[in-house]
Order: structure tokens, then C-alpha cells, then sequence
């Protein structure tokens, strides 16, 4: 019988007494009492009844892993299962990769690794200590803050002025979480860390103009003024970098532009015979960097007969009309020989004999390309668009024409976009030989001709600000890499780690004053590094509407 006296203590419970503390703290950082309930409700419910009989009721469940505060405990939570997740994908790209995309290719052999030096790990371990260190200084500024604020802290604000409102600033959370960013430095210091450290900084100082435009501080724009903007300095810069430094240029986008120039860079014809060679994209690309290097050079004409013509009149003349010649080629740049051995007769420019050989016109070059481009990459886009949009399908659903239409419309302004650009950029080459004297802008032409190209963002200047700004990037990190490639400047260690806290910081900043500007994906990623689905937190504005409430 269970006694009835007061002053007898009742026997503790069964989950606290018998399960070891060690358990209890692995139970609570893994799953939640409300996520136990969840999975309860659905999957154990309907398990084999050893397993119900074993799991634990959610009630029991909670009275099992409930604290005071577990905030913390979130916060352990979440970074693991970041680090699972991180993990878990990168593993599943590697089989993907080898798997399905390497069939039929030569498998490198891949150098073993210890695990703590594995990228894989520590790109795991990086993001989830972000994760964790970001919610943890988040709540210790805030509590700070909060402490420094009270009657009971004013002695400590009269002796210590500067610190303290340091400290009492609203955004001192803000900005003392970003350190977080730190944690960067974890993972290896390769292209991913650089290419995370400009995007953060990028898209911080997107949000941070947004926010000063609805502050006020860029009135009176003028119409056309926008982000596309950004395109023609990035075209010039990575157009550049691609003739000039093509270590220094993004593989991929560089990939891109040569598979979709098929009227300017000059492939391998079909019945060209595969015992004779024929110059590469690269080999070409270098040799019209050779050319800028050497002023756009004349032909050299060696005769074969003294009662031919040996004054070179013309900066180039065609093999087709001297077949006896040894050459009309400079040493550097024979290996072009097998494309300008067929150009035609009117061509009087060795980048045009070199770009398009068998065509004397630029002008029908640049629109037979426009011609043959245009549709090919309308088809990418279409496609690309129509990936994206599924996600959105019920408003497809609702109103379908309004939603195909505006789908074309972006398909086209896009493939437009591009289409004019990539034929200007190698378009102006031959325009600017024309132009300017042979030794004029050598070499800065190539600037100039992307910039020309780049204006063609105009057109897609209503939904194109994601095409720019990820140009922008790449042209930001070519721009790193040659400056420390011809010595302008020196690389730092760990400053793409310094860059990525600072544009954390930033992102921060601009969140806590104006969180309706830091919208979509990215603002509800700050609240959640922030863990603000456990921990009540209000912006600067909120704070203070209701600061002027209670003072009314």
C-alpha cells in the first residue's frame, strides 16, 4: 500500500533514477521533446510492438530531456545534423561523380588522406561550429547587452564610457555573432572558401544598398540607372582575364563562352584530315594574345621568286594568293597556319583571316553567329527556367497564361542578353582593327570589346540582377588572382576568412535595422543562425516602436 504520510518523500521518478546522465544528454542533444513527439505520432505508433514497448512515451520522453533553458542544447542539435548533412551530401556527390558522370572517362587515382585532414570533414566541421558559435555569441552579446542596461550596471558605464556603449548598441549582437565566420578558417583554404567569402560579401553589400535606397540616399535616379551596370565592367575584366590570364579566369564560364562560339573560334572541320594537326581553343585564344602582344603584326612575306612582290602592303595577305610562299605567318603564330592556309583573298586583318576564315564579312560573321546562337541558347534557358519554376507549379496551375508568358519573356531577354554579348565581345576584335591603328590599346581593346558586350545587359536589366552579380563575383576573384599573379598586390592568409566575417557583419547589420530588405532564402537563413525560431529576438526598429509607445 502507498502511504498516506506527508513528510515521506515519494521514491523518484523512474526515468531520472534509472537512465545515466551521459544517455539523458545524448537524448537531449539529439532530438527535441517536440520532434520526439513527431516521430512518435508517425513512425514508432506503427513499428513492431518490441520496438513501442521499448520507446518511451512522449510525455516520459519530455520529462526525461527537459531543462530550463535548451537553447543550448538547439543549438548542439542543429550543428549536428548540419555536419550530418553536410557530410552525408558530399559523399553522395563523390558516387554520383564517379558512378555516373565519369563513365567511360580515365579515373584519376586519388592520394590517401588522413580523416582530419579530409576537405570533406573539415568543410562539414566549419559549417556546423559557424552554425553553433554564431547562436551562441548571438545570445551571449544579447544577454550582455540586456545586463549592461540595468540600474545595477550604471557604475561599470561611468567608468568604462567607450566599452560600454559598445556594448549597449543594438547592434552589438549583430556584430559580435558574425565572429562566428571564424570558423571558416577550419576548412582548407582553396577555391570554395574564397568563392563562400565573396558571396557573403556580395550579397551583404546588395542588402546593405537596398537599404540605404529605401532610406533615401540615391534619389532622383535616372531611368535607366540599375545592376546591370555591373555587367559591362565584369564582361571587360573577365574577357580580359581570358585572353591574357586564363589561370586566372573561372574554367567553367570560360567553358560555357567557347561552346557557344563556334563561328569564331574555329573547330576542327569534318573532312579535314586527322593525320594533320589543328590548332586547339587554347592554342587559338594564345595566339590571339600573341597577336596583342605584338601590335597586331603585318604578314612576313617571304618570296620564292625575286620578280614577285615583295613589298608588303597589306597587314595580311592570303596563302590562296601566294601558294609559293614558305609563309605569311609570324614564327610565333604559325601554329594558325592550318586555319589561315584557307582564308579567303578580301581579308586584309589576321584576327579576322583567324576568326573567321572563310567569310570576308565581320558584319555577316556577327550575324550569321547571332543567327546561330540565338536559338541554341534560348533552348538552354527555357529549360533552365522551366527547372526552376516547378517548385512554383500551383501558380502555374491558377493562372497559367500569365505564367507561361512571363516565363518567355525572361527566356528571351536572357538568351538575348547573352546571345548580343558573347557576339560583341569577339565581334568588336575585328570592329577595332578597323578602328584604331595597330598599335593603339593593344592589348586593352580586348577590355573595351567585352565592355561593349556587357552593355547588351540592358536588355535583361528587369530580371537579369542574378546573371550580374554572379558575373561581378567571378570578375572580383579573377581580378584578386591576376593582381597577385603580376605582383599588384600581395595575398594575405586568411583574408577571404577576414572578408567573409566582415561581409557577415554586415549582413547582420543590415538585418537587424531593416529585416524586410534581407528577404527570401538568405534572410531566413540569418534567423536561423540566429536560432530565432527558439529565441525571441526583435530588430532595432521593433525595439524601438515600442520604446516610443511606452513614452507615449
Amino acid at each position: 500500500m502507498a502511504s498516506n504520510d506527508p513528510y515521506i518523500s515519494p521514491p523518484p521518478t523512474p526515468s531520472k533514477a534509472k537512465v545515466d546522465p551521459i544517455l539523458r544528454n545524448a537524448l537531449r542533444y539529439t532530438i527535441s521533446a517536440k520532434e520526439y513527439k513527431t516521430l512518435h505520432q508517425y513512425f514508432i505508433t506503427r513499428s513492431p510492438a518490441a520496438v513501442r514497448k521499448r520507446a518511451p512515451p512522449p510525455p516520459k520522453y519530455a520529462s526525461l530531456v527537459q531543462t530550463k533553458d535548451d537553447y543550448n542544447g538547439a543549438a548542439i542539435r542543429a550543428s549536428l545534423r548540419v555536419f550530418i548533412a553536410v557530410q552525408s551530401s558530399l559523399k553522395l556527390w563523390e558516387v554520383i561523380k564517379a558512378n555516373l558522370l565519369a563513365r567511360g572517362k580515365p579515373q584519376r587515382v586519388k592520394a590517401k588522406t588522413s580523416i582530419l585532414k579530409s576537405p570533406n570533414l573539415r568543410l562539414s566541421l566549419s559549417l556546423s561550429l559557424i552554425l553553433l558559435l554564431h547562436r551562441l555569441l548571438f545570445r551571449f552579446f544579447s544577454r550582455l547587452r540586456t545586463n549592461l542596461l540595468t540600474k545595477d550596471a550604471a557604475p561599470f558605464r561611468r567608468r568604462n564610457l567607450r566599452i560600454s556603449r559598445s556594448l549597449t548598441s543594438r547592434l552589438a549582437p549583430a556584430i559580435g555573432a558574425s565572429l562566428a565566420g571564424l570558423a571558416l578558417g577550419v576548412y582548407p583554404g582553396d577555391q570554395l572558401r574564397i568563392s563562400m567569402a565573396i558571396y557573403v560579401a556580395t550579397r551583404s553589400l546588395e542588402f546593405a544598398y537596398t537599404a540605404l535606397e529605401e532610406d533615401g540616399w540615391f534619389r532622383n535616379k535616372p531611368w535607366w540607372w540599375g545592376s546591370w551596370m555591373l555587367m559591362p565592367v565584369a564582361c571587360g575584366q573577365l574577357l580580359h582575364a581570358f585572353v591574357f590570364d586564363r589561370d586566372c579566369f573561372p574554367k567553367a564560364y570560360g567553358d560555357f563562352i567557347l561552346d557557344h562560339t563556334p563561328n569564331y573560334v574555329q573547330r576542327r572541320p569534318p573532312s579535314y584530315p586527322p593525320s594533320l594537326p589543328w590548332p586547339s581553343t587554347s592554342t587559338i585564344v594564345d595566339s590571339l594574345a600573341k597577336m596583342s602582344r605584338l601590335n597586331w603584326p603585318y604578314a612576313s612575306l617571304s618570296q620564292s621568286s625575286p620578280k614577285m612582290l615583295t613589298k608588303v602592303t597589306r597587314p595580311f595577305i592570303s596563302p590562296i594568293l601566294f601558294p609559293l610562299n614558305q609563309n605569311t605567318l609570324p614564327t610565333s603564330l604559325s601554329a594558325l597556319a592550318p586555319i589561315t592556309s584557307s582564308a579567303h583573298p578580301s581579308h586584309t586583318a589576321l584576327s579576322c583571316a583567324t576568326l573567321h576564315p572563310t567569310t570576308p564579312s565581320c558584319t555577316m560573321t556577327f550575324l550569321q553567329y547571332i543567327l546561330t546562337a540565338f536559338p541554341t541558347l534560348a533552348k538552354f534557358f527555357a529549360a533552365y527556367y522551366t527547372l526552376f519554376a516547378l517548385p512554383k507549379y500551383r501558380k502555374f496551375i491558377a493562372s497559367p497564361a500569365h505564367e507561361l508568358n512571363g516565363l518567355a519573356k525572361r527566356v528571351l531577354r536572357t538568351a538575348t542578353f547573352l546571345t548580343g554579348a558573347i557576339g560583341t565581345s569577339w565581334g568588336s576584335i575585328c570592329f577595332f582593327q578597323y578602328l584604331f591603328p595597330r598599335t593603339l590599346l593593344p592589348s586593352t581593346r580586348w577590355f573595351l570589346g567585352g565592355f561593349l558586350g556587357g552593355l547588351w545587359g540592358f536588355v535583361d536589366r528587369k530580371g537579369g540582377k542574378g546573371h550580374f552579380l554572379y558575373s561581378i563575383r567571378l570578375s572580383i576573384d579573377s581580378v584578386w588572382k591576376v593582381g597577385v599573379k603580376r605582383g599588384y598586390w600581395k595575398g594575405m592568409n586568411g583574408g577571404d576568412v577576414a572578408v567573409f566575417v566582415a561581409g557577415l557583419a554586415v549582413l547582420n547589420v543590415v538585418y537587424e535595422k531593416r529585416r524586410s530588405v534581407v528577404g527570401g532564402g538568405v534572410g531566413k537563413g540569418v534567423g536561423w543562425l540566429r536560432g530565432e525560431e527558439l529565441f525571441g529576438t526583435k530588430s532595432a526598429e521593433e525595439e524601438q516602436k515600442e520604446v516610443d509607445e511606452k513614452d507615449m
